[in-house]
């Protein structure tokens, strides 16, 4: 099957954003290196869906490099950019992505980029998972395993697992030190606030900010919001998170006392309609919601275009909506992920470990997927660790080592 994208004649300028990314992620860089010469995907197929842009097609280039076939889709209808799609289309991937698709053709490309009978798969949000086991279990046999790059997605393997539902096994990439603790803490939150600010123009200081979640991303959303001289408020369902979120400094309350407050809404739950329709009737007018989950349900975008009296493009990315009570409210990017709806995600040298993760235990599946005993695993610490010590020196830093003496001291039994 030949790819299906936009235009091949923007190959040129997708070619230029993903060597930039190739400039600036030295442990991705490493590893192609590393690749080429191993070649621990020789005989492969690998389908990858995750946000289609320069970063996630550098990661699509060094597994290819390593001897996949690849075929590649997005994971989020807003979050593919055409040029890029067109740069792996030509160097000779298989490509089954454009923006805006329409919520079909984005199932139709998860099931094209599936059709080529992967021996791996590489996800981010469950969608490839869901569409094999519903639609195309007959690719099972043939699946060694997979890598789920996000929270969202490890959720739905968790209630998939615990229904005994689960048919191969699927490495929580988005569990591993090297992942949640910079990806989505440093590169949630430098790029939620890059989408919001180059979308809406309008300055942040001063104003308040009101954070849904917080986990490893809410925390890093609203370290950044204050960072901007906000006023945070942090809503939560879990109490411990409450806790720390005041003793971080933050305002800790109930969505629908934090809705008559905030300016700028972000949602990080993984949850649905974490701002509804009553929620929607206390907010002031111009207040302006964004979404930082993987789906765009954190928003009950379907409610408020029911309740809507009137709805009007303001700027690109921004709708708003005039209230039943006269006020307006604005939503960016269709209440989809706004980083990558309205930006252009995590910074590269974030990317460069999450994606390093990712190509790592690929390959560790290739050399271990016949033993695992589980479905659900968790990064193998040796992979954490080893890309952890490589951006260390990337990084021009240096650490201590224990010596002799001190592991035998750590290591006394209770006896000695």
């Amino acid at each position: 099957m030949s790819s299906e994208i936009r235009d091949i004649r923007l190959a040129g300028s997708g070619e230029q954003k993903i060597e930039w990314v190739k400039r600036n992620c030295d442990l991705l860089r490493t590893l192609e290196e590393e690749f080429t010469k191993t070649k621990p995907f020789l005989g492969k197929k690998i389908t990858l869906s995750v946000h289609l842009e320069a970063k996630t097609a550098y990661l699509c280039k060094v597994l290819a490099a390593g001897g996949a076939t690849m075929f590649v889709t997005g994971s989020n209808p807003l979050s593919t950019q055409d040029d890029v799609a067109a740069a792996l289309a030509a160097a000779g991937l298989e490509v089954h992505a454009w923006y805006g698709a329409t919520p079909e053709e984005y199932q139709q490309h998860i099931r094209a980029a599936l059709a080529g009978g992967p021996n791996l798969i590489i996800d981010d949000g469950g969608d490839l998972v869901h569409m094999i086991h519903t639609k195309m279990q007959h690719l099972i046999p043939d699946i060694i395993g997979g890598c789920e790059e996000t929270t969202t997605g490890i959720i739905r393997l968790e209630a998939m697992n615990r229904a005994g539902q689960l048919r191969f096994p699927m490495i929580r990439v988005n569990n591993a030190d090297c992942k949640h603790f910079f990806d989505n803490r440093y590169g949630t939150g430098q790029s939620v606030w890059d989408g919001i600010m180059r979308t809406t123009n309008l300055i942040v200081a001063g104003k308040t900010v009101v954070v849904a979640g917080y986990g490893w991303c809410g925390k890093g959303v609203s370290m950044r919001a204050k960072g901007l001289g906000a006023k945070v408020i942090v809503t939560e369902i879990d109490p411990v998170r409450a806790i720390e979120a005041v003793m971080d400094g933050f305002e800790v309350m109930p969505m629908k006392e934090a809705a008559k407050r905030g300016d700028f809404f972000v949602t990080v739950t993984g949850c649905d309609k974490v701002i509804d329709e009553e929620d929607f009737a206390v907010m002031k007018d111009g207040a302006i919601l964004s979404n930082a989950g993987h789906f765009d349900c954190e928003i009950d975008m379907a409610r408020l275009r029911q309740i809507a009296v009137e709805t009007k493009e303001m700027r690109r990315n921004i709708m708003g909506y005039r209230l039943p009570a006269g006020q307006w409210i604005f939503v960016l990017g269709e209440g989809r992920l706004v980083n990558l709806a309205c930006g252009d995600g995590h910074p590269a040298e974030i990317m460069d470990m999450s994606f390093a993760i990712q190509a790592l235990s690929a390959k560790y599946l290739v050399e271990h997927g016949d033993t695992l005993k589980e479905k659900l695993i968790d990064v193998p610490r040796s992979v954490d660790q080893d890309v952890a010590a490589r951006k260390l020196a990337f990084l021009g830093k240096h650490i201590d080592v224990l010596t002799p003496e001190q592991e035998a001291y750590l290591n006394r039994s209770l006896t000695e």
